[in-house]
């Protein structure tokens, strides 16, 4: 039968404005002005400063163990003349230090326990005690419940496992009293309102595998069914109901996944459901997706549909990336979205059980005359709530629906604090419904009316229009790879296996547009299996070298007048390129170096930017720019390009870094003689085929791998060389610099040194730092890429007050990853470059055990270890002093040292304590730390709280001092400037006395 739902809208209305009328007077506590948090809501809507402040300082509040921490904190964050800030606030800002430790214990006392009632109000119990007895005085009042565990950002595999053990432990809690809970709406029976289990559980399935990522979507369902099968068996032994929440979109395909395998598993329990995100524009077919398929497999489903409670992180991190906004852009489309997709599993009813999860009283109206119009049996939809939100809500759509179910979070306070920083920006937010309602008592019509209809009145004489520009679109970053989308992950394994149907040929030389094959050859192997071949590459010896300087020094003498224009259309080229074989081009480096899939393709990624920005650069300084404004007189400064450059590269980055010092040589007019480390020679070689499918002329680039022990200080040394671009270690940056300053016989200019060395990079842990978010950022920049990056963290300098708690959760993340090749992407470090590395790591690995003590050392498989694999250890250690070897020295592989501080002022003293000054980190909460980091910690990239790697063109243009480099920073504005030489020519426009007129002539008044 076929429902006429064009004359619904009349019916939602005044089924909404009945319900508004019941609850006519009535307020969520949330926003009761007698209470300290209706107050805080109140404070936090009027004012947009204080809303920041006051739910980062609810973020960090668990943190802050002491009455002076707390009181420093205030201060911070509350030091001002709004006259709208709390009274216990303003006066704790600057009453604290004059009242003393007295004031400061009062505040502490009286401000923590507002805002742990403030947690309490969203939270039904800290223990399972509590939460047994919060759930029957629910019951008590007519609701049914789902319980949902706090702290669910777990970063190990030991902390996964206490999650798990959390929810078994209330489990039984519950299951000891279930049997003493009469049925809701019915009087017998072991059901509430005679077809629903009385226990109720949401799992978030990400915290029950520390290590799910959306690379490894098989790896990650396999490793979260693991954990929560038990959780499963034990809601089934109960006679429960559990569903799966959706969290980020990054776990959405892993978490369907998981929801399809517990269901075909156990086919004959009905009692399992998913949720799903009207907010996100996919939606639609998602939910189709699992209505087919349920109906497909003859297994009926149950779906939550909520709104969604990630969007401004999915909005900020699709634009962070450069992906498409994943998200609806516009509330009223996610209203919209809600409704249509909320009638699609009505229209499955006989399939499929729904739950209504919103307090949006339209919403509410609109489900309930569509399953009415439907005929949808009552059994067949209930409606969910969020505990300690809403009330008026949930007590007049229970006089109307009977069935509701309120969504209770149970745990700790410290997860807890996270939950209701989410709970109070929902509350707050401008177009939040609750707010519209029940603070800004907004008009009922407008709140009623179809979203479709808001949603034209929203865009009503709003259009885009283009944007003028001369010339190229503004600089934009590459979009790092998006995971979610299969195709991408099912692209990396069919590059690999191109890639290896073609491996070990011979690569030749290119010079003056020329293969030139040699019979010194070098071959570069699979770290991962030293017994695959990448490729046999030919060895340039001191001839060849000659030559390429010789074909260079020709091309200079008509490169460099070139226009920048069209020396940057060929840079544009050379990127479409790239864009067009990133996978292909990733493969190599997989194999080659050992880089996992997300960093090779940040590799390429960060190639194809430099050459964008590189070649607006040029645009920008090839115009010819006038000097000062004298009449009578014309002076005009412009670029030419100081002639032929060395590139002297390292593996690491094998194609960005080459690609970023070559086209940097290129586009300013500076033909090329490029020498590839000699391991990462094959991704060197990309750089040929690159320049041949931008037209490039023949001699402006030329690819001369060759030893360093034969070619390295001849080319440096060389007289026709002008400039030497050089990244690498500290040892031979000083070497190349030490010979360029000696004049060579024919040598017609001084040489030009740009030489990117190594870093002892340090982050700093405060005592107020987010565990969630510091433990993996240091993981990932200690062992990304197996540490393998000049800016990776070798050092982390932790204050005392949160040591054994940083230490703790670090170590324990740290034994829960997956090591193994690079290919595979469920491995989080493979092995190191290749043999002659791996016995570097190896014997500091052995010093840095001798100077401090292990906390960690995570071995590859003895299988893996056996194959030959350049494969080392997972180390850290603590107890290092700031004297010590492994806090000096550069170690370029996966060793880190804990380091102890007491203050912040020994913090920075440590951090800053090397000769080098390349990245740091700090972890903090505290404004006045963030600041003084800023200003004392002297490091060329400084990261507040991130990791201390991911440097991207133009947004974190890279570049370190002291013994870190000498030139400045790549990709950002003032880098091209080093490869040219700037003139300048003025001309005396006097004749006879008489001077043209130009614009912006400073005449004589």
């Amino acid at each position: 039968m076929t429902t006429d739902f064009s004359s619904l809208d009349p019916r939602i209305i005044t089924r909404g404005r009945e319900f508004f009328n019941s609850i006519s007077g009535e307020s969520p506590s949330v926003f009761n002005k007698g209470w300290w948090t209706g107050k805080v809501m109140d404070w936090a809507m009027k004012n947009e400063d204080f809303k920041v402040q006051m739910f980062r300082f609810v973020d960090v509040l668990p943190y802050l163990n002491t009455s002076e921490s707390l009181s420093r904190h205030i201060e911070e964050y509350f030091a001002t003349e709004d006259s709208n800030i709390p009274d216990v606030l303003k006066w704790g800002a600057t009453k604290t230090k004059i009242g003393g430790g007295l004031v400061a214990k009062v505040l502490n006392k009286t401000i923590r326990s507002n805002i742990e009632s403030m947690a309490r109000q969203f939270i039904i119990g800290q223990v399972s005690k509590e939460a047994v007895k919060g759930i029957k005085k629910l019951r008590k009042d007519g609701f049914t419940f789902v319980l949902d565990l706090l702290g669910e950002a777990t970063v190990s595999e030991k902390e996964s496992a206490a999650y798990l053990d959390g929810y078994l432990e209330v489990l039984t809690a519950i299951q000891s009293e279930v049997h003493k809970w009469k049925p809701l709406e019915v009087s017998s029976g072991d059901l509430d309102w005679g077809h629903a289990p009385k226990v109720n559980v949401a799992v978030k399935p990400s915290a029950f595998y520390s290590q799910s990522k959306p690379v490894d979507m098989e790896g990650t369902a396999e490793g979260m069914l693991e954990r929560i099968e038990p959780v499963y068996r034990k809601v089934m032994e109960m006679g429960g109901f559990m569903c799966i929440d959706m969290e980020s979109l990054k776990y959405k395909e892993a978490t369907v996944e998981l929801y399809k395998r517990l269901r075909t598993k156990y086919p004959e329990y009905p009692h399992l459901g998913i949720v799903f995100q009207a907010y996100l524009k996919s939606v639609d077919n998602d939910v189709r997706d699992l209505l087919n398929w349920s109906r497909e497999k003859n297994l009926p489903a149950s779906i939550r549909l909520v709104k969604g409670a990630y969007w401004d992180y999915e909005t900020v991190m699709a634009k962070q990336n450069g992906w498409e906004v994943p998200v609806w852009t516009h509330k009223p489309e996610s209203d919209m979205a809600y409704e249509r997709v909320a009638r699609m599993i009505l229209e499955n009813s006989d399939i499929c059980h729904f739950a209504c999860a919103s307090h949006n009283i339209r919403t509410i109206s609109a489900v309930l005359e569509m399953a009415t119009a439907m005929g949808v049996p009552e059994e067949k939809y209930e409606f969910q709530v969020l505990y300690g939100m809403a009330e008026p809500v949930r007590k007049g759509l229970k006089n109307v629906a009977k069935r509701v179910r309120l969504y209770c979070p149970y745990g700790d306070l410290l997860p807890g604090m996270a939950y209701l920083v989410r709970r109070l920006l929902e509350n707050t937010a401008n177009e939040s419904f609750l707010k519209q309602t029940f603070a800004d008592e907004a008009d009922m019509d407008r709140l009623l009316e179809n979203p479709e209809v808001t949603l034209r009145r929203q865009l009503e004489g709003k259009c885009i229009v283009p944007e003028a520009n001369e010339g190229l679109a503004r600089f934009q970053n590459y979009p790092i790879v998006d995971f979610t989308i299969a195709e991408e992950r099912a692209a990396y394994p069919e590059a690999i296996a191109r890639l290896r149907s073609s491996l070990g040929k011979k690569i030749p030389l290119y010079i003056n547009g020329k293969d030139v094959e040699t019979s010194d050859m070098l071959d570069s192997y699979n770290p991962a299996n030293p017994e695959e071949v990448i490729g046999s590459v030919c060895q340039a010896g001191v001839g060849e070298v000659d030559d390429a300087v010789e074909a260079a020094s020709k091309a200079y003498l008509t490169w460099r007048d070139v226009s920048p224009a069209e020396r940057a259309e060929v840079l544009l080229k050379a990127a479409q390129y790239l864009k067009d074989n990133i996978h292909d081009l990733c493969a190599v480096q997989i194999l080659e170096v050992g880089k996992q899939w997300e960093q090779a393709q940040a590799d390429i990624g960060e190639a194809i930017d430099f050459m964008e920005y590189y070649a607006r650069e040029m645009i920008r300084l090839g115009k010819p720019r006038r000097m000062g404004h004298a009449p009578g007189e014309m002076s005009h400064l412009f670029y030419q390009g100081k002639g032929v450059a060395a590139v002297i590269a390292p593996w690491n980055f094998p194609l960005a870094i080459s690609v970023g010092m070559v086209s940097a040589a290129i586009v300013s007019g500076c033909p090329v003689v490029y020498k590839p480390a000699g391991i990462s020679s094959c991704v060197g070689h990309g750089l040929v085929k690159m320049w041949k499918a931008a037209g490039l002329p023949d001699g402006v680039f030329n690819y001369c791998p060759g030893r360093g022990a034969v070619v390295g200080d001849h080319l440096v040394d060389h007289p026709d060389v002008a400039v030497i671009a050089f990244t690498g270690s500290m040892e031979v940056g000083l070497r190349i610099q030490e010979r360029a300053a000696k004049v060579q016989p024919g040598q017609q200019q001084c040489k030009k040194v740009i030489a990117e060395m190594g870093g002892k990079n340090a982050t700093i842990i405060d005592d107020d730092a987010d565990l969630d978010e510091a433990v993996l950022g240091v993981l990932y920049s200690a062992f990304g890429f197996q540490g393998q990056k000049c800016s990776a963290c070798s050092r982390v300098i932790v204050l005392d007050a949160i040591y054994d708690r940083f230490v703790e959760r670090l170590t324990e993340a740290a034994k829960s990853v997956k090591l193994g090749p690079a290919e595979n992407p469920a491995n989080y470090m493979g092995p190191v470059v290749d043999r002659a590395a791996q016995e570097n790591v190896l014997r500091y690995v052995k010093i840095a055990e001798e100077e401090g003590q292990l906390l960690v050392k995570l071995e590859a498989s003895a299988d893996l270890r056996a194959t030959g694999g350049c494969y080392v250890p997972l180390t850290i250690v603590e107890k290092i002093a700031k004297d010590h070897r492994i806090a000096q020295e550069e170690v370029f592989g996966p060793i880190l040292a804990v380091m102890r501080a007491g203050d912040m002022d020994e913090a920075l003293d440590i951090a800053n304590s090397t000769r080098f000054a390349l990245t740091g980190a700090i972890y903090t909460r505290s404004p006045a730390h963030l600041e003084r980091a800023a200003n004392e910690f002297r490091v060329g990239n400084l990261y507040l709280n991130k990791p201390s790697v991911g440097a991207m063109v133009e947004r974190h243009a890279f570049g370190g001092f002291k013994m870190s480099g000498v030139g400045s920073k790549s990709g950002g504005p003032d880098y091209l400037l080093q490869f040219l030489d700037p003139r300048l020519v003025c001309e005396n426009t006097i004749r006879r006395g008489f001077a043209p007129i130009e614009e912006g002539d400073d005449w004589l008044s």
